[in-house]
């Protein structure tokens, strides 16, 4: 029976050593999701306004107005980026992302990849290792893997440009972004969305919107849209690190509580061990006197 209480106390041991993890992880990710949630909920009104703002400009310019970023094309080749994080232990955030990503990859892009002519770019190490080691097939960029480690404006716009330039010179017909959408500190979502070329809304009447552009339409919107293509980078990758904070915050708050029911249920059941050997020691004693008695 000592045996049976040795390793109960043990286990006890274990889970108050998990226990004190998961709860300095939650408490360093709901430091680091102050600072996450600041950063996107001060840039996603603008992010938001810019975009909107972007669409109606261009559904009412003139049709001569060059714009590399707005020409749909037959997608014969495409670019899918994955925001993932770089750490696990936040749930289903990361796994989530991805199938948003592979859903795509398997629909809308399935023949661009059955010719070969699918790219993935990923950013965090989570969605490279899945990809790396499941998608085979599919040409894997890996040069911007730990893009989290500088989240500045002009870190991120760099790669935001690299893009951009590519699809621009016609090595991508299409780029689509899955990342994670941050709501509160309970609620994350997964999305893909669109990134170019730029989805122009039509206009459902046939008025259009009298603009006076200073300067000219092609020197404005040469500055604007890239400009505003870069922010709505920084947005995906904002709102990916509040998302993945959220999740790690959540999931280890989560694991905290399962680990003190788990210790509840042990120290139960250790109690009964220690009461089953205490009786099981007076019923010997009882009986051993019994026996001298006789």
């Amino acid at each position: 029976m000592s045996g049976k209480l040795k390793i109960v106390r043990e286990r006890m041991t274990s889970v108050r050593s998990t226990q004190q993890i998961t709860s300095a992880m939650k408490m360093v990710s709901a430091a680091k999701l102050r600072r996450a949630q600041d950063a996107i909920t001060q840039l996603r009104p603008y992010a938001v306004k810019l975009n909107q703002m972007l669409k109606n400009i261009l559904s009412n310019v003139d049709g001569s107005v060059s714009n590399p970023y707005g020409t749909s094309r037959e997608i014969k080749k495409a670019l899918i980026v994955v925001v993932t994080s770089n750490r696990g232990l936040a749930g289903a955030f990361n796994t989530n992302v991805i199938k948003a990503a592979v859903h795509s990859i398997d629909t809308v892009y399935a023949d661009v990849r059955k010719n070969g002519n699918l790219s993935i770019l990923c950013i965090g190490k989570k969605g490279f290792d899945f990809f790396r080691k499941y998608y085979k097939d599919c040409t894997l960029i890996r040069d911007h893997v730990n893009l989290f480690q500088d989240l500045s404006f002009n870190n991120t716009s760099k790669v935001a440009i690299s893009i951009m330039d590519a699809y621009a010179q016609g090595q991508y017909d299409a780029v689509d972004v899955a990342y994670g959408v941050f709501k509160n500190a309970a609620t994350q979502y997964a999305s893909r969305v669109s990134y170019l070329p730029v989805q122009i809304e039509k206009s459902q009447t046939k008025s259009r919107a009298d603009y006076i552009f200073e300067p000219d339409q092609d020197t404005l919107l040469q500055q604007l849209v890239p400009n505003i293509l870069q922010i709505q980078f920084q947005r995906f990758l904002l709102d990916t690190q509040a998302s993945e904070h959220g999740a790690r915050m959540t999931a280890m708050d989560k694991a905290t509580e399962n680990a003190e029911e788990m210790i509840k249920e042990l120290r139960i059941n250790y109690n009964k061990a220690r009461q089953e050997a205490i009786t099981k020691e007076l019923s010997e004693i009882v009986g051993g006197a019994a026996a001298l008695e006789g």
